[in-house]
């Protein structure tokens, strides 16, 4: 009786069992890949909107403070329009937070901004009726404090929802390992059963777990840059570029917390670095605005530490307000330090906003000086050789680099650039910028 396993049935049933497995392989692979796709979505579009709903809290509340400052300082109308301005942005920011779906630990977050709106409200009542003195004893007691209160709030809540996130990571972590050893099983299984057709596609769904596995280790330790070597347009790709786009917002929140300068909240050094070379990289044109105070020294060493940090407080809020007014929404303000400052912008730009810039730090200025010597129109002090001389009111100097005037660009050429315009601007008595419109060939 002739056998029903026959060579060619054989060959065919060993077939059917590789391509039996290698579909096993690979569906299950795409049904986990497919998962984590969708909890990485979630992660980028969900989480980070409580990231966001955060942070615009935080500043609104830092620009009311500061507002509130300066209008119980100045007394001047037109700062209770500002005022008026940012408490309707946190009315809207406020719908966002009602309307987000945000872990459980969100939920006295809008009870809490409610109250701080409504002792708001009253302090902006009492401004409107011009009781000062009962404003000033109302920012000081109610206000002021439960602000503070609420920034601290806030700081609690970004760190819980920090490791919240973490924790979501090391879960994904957890079965990406786990589809992975059940992935390579059902592959080893084919290739036992002499599947050299399969192998290269068990080869390649190997590389890409692995490299999204690393990934994955990888952010959840807090490290951002590692690469993931996953091309195409299929669901390893675009689960690649969602891991690269999750890194790095992370990665920029995570240098922007620690750069940020604690004084006016901008960010330092490494952020500005960072946003220049990827300019310069992209071959993307822009302009370089760094803005500098005359006699700031003077000023500090003549009205002390605190009205000195003041200062430099009000000048970034300035710098702030005016670029978020009038420039682009990616532009980039920053601290450099001191009385130091830079705005990075797109080069149709730099001038208008220079001329604001200057315009409205002029307006800002007598609020900073003693009746007398705004009167007098200058301050007494001790210069860098030790001599005594009189000292004029602090000025403005901006020096506007564009890039697209440099044959190479850099930090370096462009650090010089500033620094040879702000010798020339140093010799005028007023504020005043400076746009280097010469092509310069290195």
């Amino acid at each position: 009786m002739r056998s029903f396993f026959t060579v060619t049935r054989k060959v065919a049933f060993g077939y059917l069992a590789i391509i039996l497995f290698a579909l096993l392989a690979v569906g299950y692979a795409l049904v986990s890949l497919h998962y984590h796709n969708q909890r990485t979505t979630q992660l980028v579009g969900g989480q980070f909107i409580a990231f966001s709903l955060l942070r615009d809290i935080r500043q609104n509340l830092l620009g009311q403070e500061n507002l509130e400052k300066q209008l119980l300082i100045l007394r001047d109308a037109q700062l209770l329009d500002l005022l008026e301005k940012r408490t309707q942005e946190l009315a809207e920011i406020q719908t966002k937070l009602r309307a987000a779906t945000l872990p459980d630990y969100f939920y006295a977050l809008p009870q809490d901004v409610t109250e701080y709106e409504e002792q708001s409200f009253q302090l902006r009542q009492t401004i409107k009726e011009t009781r000062w003195q009962d404003a000033e004893l109302l920012a000081a007691e109610n206000t002021s404090p439960r602000r503070s209160q609420l920034i601290e709030t806030l700081a609690g809540l970004n760190n819980k929802h920090q490791e919240t996130l973490d924790r979501e990571l090391k879960i994904l972590s957890k079965q990406s390992d786990h589809a992975y050893q059940l992935t390579l099983l059902i592959t080893l299984v084919g290739i036992l059963l002499s599947a050299p057709v399969a192998l290269t596609v068990i080869a390649s769904i190997h590389r890409s777990v692995k490299a999204l596995q690393q990934a994955t280790h990888d952010i959840a330790r807090g490290s951002f840059d590692s690469p993931i070597n996953i091309r195409g347009s299929d669901e390893f790709g675009q689960l690649a570029r969602d891991f690269v786009s999750m890194a790095q917002k992370l990665r920029e929140l995570e240098s922007q917390n620690l750069d940020a300068n604690p004084l006016t909240r901008l960010p330092g050094n490494l952020v500005i670095d960072r946003r220049i070379e990827w300019l310069i990289a992209q071959k993307v044109p822009f302009a370089h605005l760094y803005i500098d105070l005359d006699n700031f020294k003077a000023y500090g060493d003549h009205y002390g530490y605190k009205l000195g940090s003041n200062a430099i407080h009000l000048v970034g809020s300035l710098l702030r307000e005016v670029t978020e007014r009038q420039g682009n929404a990616d532009d980039l303000v920053g601290h450099i330090g001191g009385d130091d400052y830079v705005i990075l912008t797109t080069p149709e730009l730099a001038e208008p906003l220079a001329q604001k810039i200057i315009e409205d730090f002029d307006r800002l200025v007598p609020g900073l000086y003693e009746p007398q010597d705004l009167k007098a129109g200058f301050i007494q002090g001790v210069d860098r050789y030790g001599v005594r001389r009189d000292f004029p009111l602090l000025t403005m100097s901006i020096a506007i680099t564009l890039s697209e005037n440099l044959d190479q660009p850099s930090l370096l050429t462009i650090s010089h650039n500033c620094a040879r315009m702000k010798k020339h601007l140093k010799k005028e008595n007023k504020s005043n910028y400076l746009i280097d419109r010469r092509k310069q060939l290195l």
